[in-house]
């Protein structure tokens, strides 16, 4: 998918490729930072078929505002989630999850984290490509 189809995706910025933290990505994201002052707010575009690894907030939460395309979220242990434009998902501390693009659509979220003394984010394992397909 080429730059100018991935800046439809929402009316935030695109950003950059997200080099930074390619390791824990299957495909292509970008990564655009909208505010640093209090709340961290990142507009986070996954090319179509891009998910993070299953990772885990520690001492803080995260709060997801869709904004584009259709993608997926899961916490361990449940039942995968469509996402779409208007959906918000809140992730407490400590909650092992992913999320990522549907297959043939490209998707964007907010990322919002409000930035505390000793938090960290915990990278664990992809999902895989078998677990992928699996979802429709």
């Amino acid at each position: 998918m080429d730059r100018k189809d991935l800046e439809k995706v929402s009316d935030f910025l695109l950003g950059e490729e997200n080099t930074v933290y390619a390791p824990y990505f299957i495909g292509k994201s970008y990564l655009s930072l909208l505010n640093s002052k209090e709340v961290m707010i990142c507009n986070v575009t996954f090319e179509p078929g891009c998910r993070n690894n299953w990772h885990i907030h520690h001492g803080a939460g995260q709060i997801l505002i869709c904004v584009g395309g259709h993608g997926w979220y899961q916490e361990i242990g449940k039942e995968t989630q469509l996402l779409k434009s208007g959906d918000v998902v809140y992730i407490a501390p400590e909650i092992k999850h992913w999320h990522g693009a549907v297959a043939d659509e490209a998707f964007a979220h907010l990322s919002l984290s409000v930035p505390v003394e000793g938090t960290s984010n915990e990278w664990c394992e992809p999902v895989t490509d078998e677990e992928y397909e699996k979802l429709r």
